[in-house]
């Protein structure tokens, strides 16, 4: 017998960028009426979505627990309380012993001091890989594995908030923030548990990640530039942190808990870099939540790569030719793995707020993965 799917509620919004904390500065950045913040000194010739000064003891009481974190880990960590709290679970202790956390990340930063001090001493020997080894042995302080690291911001998330349901942790650039975010849904939808904090976080102020995507031509140079402007050249990064809260629609009814939006899908795909394809991928992820009707709104988290970044766009246009689209890297950078869940949260929030009754979410990922979510009205679609 096939198991009916239930209807998965968004309950709780987390949002931490450049713009600010919460949801009023963010849908004040929608409308237009908050300009974006871009820092084009500070990492020159990167402009980047620096995040904003936080009081982090608002969501982080012990400094202990703050100085053993990583920037981003904070951030994820201060999210993930301001959707715990926009969800009402902050003091829920039996709702929280059985809430599950899903996170999107990446690896640990590095040790910028030692990094330059190798890059620099590297030039004068002539053995440069013994140097190289002994220097990498030597001087690093002891850590774990850089993978292990990842899953610190789950752990830190129920350890700060007392979250200690399961969790799961997905690496893997934008694409994890999209396949956490489908997780999340499908195991709600299909009865694997009632209730899921998702979502991650991601340091645009990182020399280490700067110089990596710099390698591979992948960052804008100077001057701020619009995702979709023909001058775009790359990705603006942004710091940011996004998560939210899914329930069981039936489960957040039961305790009363006000319902900002619900899911009518998600969807995700792995297209090869050969012209058209990321378009074709896109065209059928985005056919797959439909209909559509003309009140859609779309919130892309594009990277601003071209050319997939333009074949995002076509891919839009041909479903939803007149529809209203904001890119999140415009409003508060792009955050990676962050990028994806921001876009949800962005879209939630319209929705909650009554700006919006029907919003696309979509995201082609600078070098691999694509996906596409539909966040709805409450009462507005079927069943996810």
């Amino acid at each position: 017998m096939t198991q009916a799917k239930r209807k998965v509620a968004i309950t709780g919004i987390g949002l931490v960028s450049s713009l600010g904390e919460g949801l009023e500065p963010h849908l004040a950045a929608l409308d237009g009426s908050v300009a974006p913040h871009v820092d084009t000194e500070g990492f020159a010739p990167y402009p980047i979505h620096p995040m904003v000064d936080l009081d982090l003891s608002q969501q982080i009481p012990k400094r202990s627990d703050q100085r053993q974190m990583e920037a981003w880990q904070r951030l994820g960590v201060y999210a993930a309380g301001l959707a715990l709290d926009s969800a009402g679970l902050k003091d829920d202790e039996a709702a929280k012993d059985v809430l599950e956390v899903l996170v999107a990340a990446g690896g640990g930063e590095r040790d910028h001091e030692v990094d330059a001090a190798i890059a620099t001493g590297i030039r004068t020997v002539d053995d440069k890989a013994a140097y190289l080894n002994e220097h990498l042995m030597n001087d690093l302080r002891p850590t774990m594995f850089l993978a292990q690291l990842s899953n610190l911001l789950a752990g830190n998330i129920s350890i700060v908030h007392s979250v200690t349901g399961g969790s799961r942790t997905f690496m893997g650039e934008e694409q994890a923030g999209v396949d956490a975010m489908r997780d999340a849904v499908d195991r709600i939808a299909y009865g694997q548990c009632d209730a899921i904090l998702v979502g991650g976080a991601y340091n645009a102020s990182r020399r280490d990640m700067l110089l990596l995507l710099e390698f591979a031509g992948y960052v804008h140079k100077g001057a701020f530039e619009p995702v979709f402007s023909n001058a775009r050249e790359g990705m603006i990064m942004g710091s940011v942190g996004a998560f939210v809260v899914l329930e069981a629609d039936d489960t957040a009814k039961a305790r009363g808990a006000d319902v900002m939006a619900e899911f009518a899908g998600v969807a995700s795909g792995w297209a090869r870099r050969e012209p058209g394809e990321v378009k074709a991928t896109l065209d059928d992820l985005i056919a797959s939540l439909g209909p559509y009707g003309g009140e859609t709104r779309v919130i892309s988290a594009a990277s601003g790569v071209a050319p997939w970044s333009a074949e995002e766009r076509a891919a839009i246009a041909s479903v939803l030719p007149d529809a209203d689209i904001t890119a999140v890297g415009d409003l508060v950078g792009h955050g990676l793995e962050a990028a994806f869940p921001a876009g949800v949260a962005l879209a939630a929030a319209l929705v909650g707020a009554g700006k919006s009754t029907d919003v696309l979410v979509t995201g082609a990922a600078h070098w691999r993965g694509e996906g596409a979510a539909r966040i709805l009205a409450p009462g507005k679609g079927d069943a996810t």
